[in-house]
């Protein structure tokens, strides 16, 4: 009598490395980063954001937080996803206010509950940056900076937002958490430059900098080494 052999499928593991997404992540949000920061600090018009802030800070680097995931990047991944989350949200959130009149007509029943919101909004996402910002010591010193300024600018659109919905409105905060933010992306463009040229290079072209607990030369983000 034959006996039926158990045949079963086999999973091929990829050993081939991917490309770095973290120079194209470090750019989605620099650049949504500097055209939201521009309006905070009064010298770009609004709404110019909102694209940028679905697609490019939005969708692509929250694709640039699900290839970390491939990388075994956790640091990278959580950052990215949660980022490109951040701007969908904020981005989904103006869309509505501006093009659903029911939606609209419920967020300005009350005359601060838009910049209550977004204060409540950008509290909650400075709680998770600031978790991110101690543990970014262990990746560089570029991305350290990054989430260092980064955190001041949430402060102060929290301490801005909060002021302007108990009745002071231009007060100030908001249009220095627009400077401050314009910093951030700055430094977030160069973090994004290193990680394109250096990757691109046989030695290090732009300088990261340390991070300030382990050594992890090259890219601006860590991966976990294989074994």
């Amino acid at each position: 009598m034959a006996v039926a052999a158990d045949i079963r499928p086999t999973t091929l593991v990829e050993s081939i490395p991917v490309a770095d997404p973290a120079p194209l992540g470090l750019a989605g949000f620099a650049l949504t980063t500097f055209l939201l920061s521009g309006h905070n600090a009064t010298f770009i018009p609004d709404l110019i954001w909102v694209g940028p802030a679905l697609f490019y800070g939005g969708v692509a680097q929250l694709l640039a937080g699900m290839w970390e995931f491939r990388n075994r990047n956790v640091f990278g991944a959580t950052a990215f996803a949660t980022y490109g989350a951040f701007w969908l949200s904020f981005g989904i959130f103006v869309v509505f206010a501006t093009l659903s009149k029911s939606f609209a007509t419920a967020l300005t029943s009350n005359p601060n509950n838009v910049p209550n919101a977004a204060a409540w909004f950008l509290l909650a996402f400075a709680i998770f940056n600031l978790y991110m910002m101690l543990w970014s010591t262990r990746v560089s010193m570029a991305v350290f900076v990054v989430f260092a300024t980064l955190q001041a600018t949430e402060i102060l659109l929290v301490i801005g937002n909060f002021d302007e919905a108990h009745g002071h409105a231009n007060n100030g905060w908001v249009h220095w958490g627009g400077w401050v933010g314009i910093v951030t992306a700055a430094a977030a463009w160069y973090a994004s430059a290193a990680g394109v040229i250096n990757g691109m290079s046989p030695r290090i072209v732009l300088p990261v900098g340390a991070p300030l607990w382990t050594a992890r030369p090259g890219s601006p983000m860590p991966r976990r080494a294989e074994g």
